[in-house]
């Protein structure tokens, strides 16, 4: 089996991908590194890769927006299996480096350690991948990446677990052509308890736009008791003010439930596309009930005083 993911060697979605064949029984797996998430995708829909691995979301940093574009735009590629690792980040330097003056990693990488970066005055310096920083860093640089690439590119850890928030995780997708998604999923729920959780990626775009469009799509979801742990829109690359909605629900397409949903939704004269099916990780349940207590600085609540209610909503 070949496996495409984002390269070079000891990016996390390489370390996904070891993950994702070692907890899979098969065929002996040849790792294929690429340049980019479209040469991902475009491997996996041509059947030069069987497989594919790219990041769709950092606890940290949200949705990988090229991971998301990509699968919005394949009508060949679709999503049915998830990986979700914990995430930390060691700094390397080059053996008998020099002044340390910059920093380099992947974006979401750079964010990730912010705190470090800017608590000894370095310059952040974007790169393709934490991977591609370790590998190509320079003697005045500290690079961000993990812990197999201090062994991969022959470098000095400088400091360990440097990332600001502990316990940050990152959920990557393994990909497949749409023609074979059905097999796959057969398979899968045979060998699944019927306690497997399902978690489904949906676009959905309205034909129709106008006040209430969100809302009509969000009722026919409570209509149904499907429920809905994330939504987030993506304009639609040729017309200027439209957008598809990006749903993650907490089940999967051949359920009653939801099946009855996309009737709705399709009757109501919305277009939909299943992004990816796939079980959810043990131990996540869906987003029913309390939240954890993690809100944006500044939120207010209505237990709240006046004056701070005031001075956070504007009003």
């Amino acid at each position: 089996m070949r496996i495409a993911y984002l390269g070079p060697e000891g990016t996390f979605t390489h370390q996904a991908t070891r993950t994702w064949t070692e907890r899979t029984a098969g065929a002996p797996v040849e790792e294929v590194p690429l340049g980019t998430v479209a040469a991902v995708h475009d491997a996996v829909s041509s059947g030069r890769a069987d497989r594919g691995v790219v990041a769709i979301e950092s606890s940290v940093e949200g949705h990988v927006v090229p991971s998301l574009d990509a699968l919005l735009d394949s009508a060949d590629v679709v999503a049915v299996d998830e990986v979700v690792l914990d995430v930390s980040f060691d700094a390397f330097v080059r053996p008998g480096h020099g002044d340390l003056v910059e920093a380099t990693a992947h974006p979401h990488g750079l964010a990730q350690c912010h705190r470090f970066v800017t608590g000894r005055g370095l310059v952040a310096v974007p790169a393709p991948s934490n991977a591609a920083a370790c590998r190509d860093v320079g003697p005045d640089q500290v690079a961000f990446g993990p812990r197999l690439c201090g062994e991969l590119y022959g470098l000095e850890t400088l400091a360990e677990a440097v990332e600001d928030f502990p316990g940050a995780r990152t959920r990557f997708l393994v990909l497949d052509r749409r023609e074979r998604a059905g097999e796959h999923f057969a398979a899968t729920r045979h060998a699944a308890s019927d306690e497997t959780s399902w978690r489904t990626m949906l676009a959905v775009t309205p034909v129709v736009t106008g006040p209430g469009v969100l809302a009509r799509v969000t009722d026919a979801f409570g209509a149904r008791a499907v429920n809905m742990s994330s939504l987030m829109a993506r304009p639609l690359k040729a017309r200027e003010g439209q957008y598809a909605f990006v749903v993650t629900l907490d089940a999967a397409p051949w359920e009653p439930g939801v099946r009855d949903l996309f009737g709705d939704l399709l009757d109501a004269g919305d277009a939909l596309k299943v992004l990816g099916v796939y079980p959810a990780e043990p131990g996540e349940g869906g987003l029913e009930g309390l939240l954890a207590d993690h809100v944006p600085t500044g939120s207010v609540r209505a237990v709240d005083p006046a004056a701070a209610i005031d001075r956070g909503l504007l009003w």
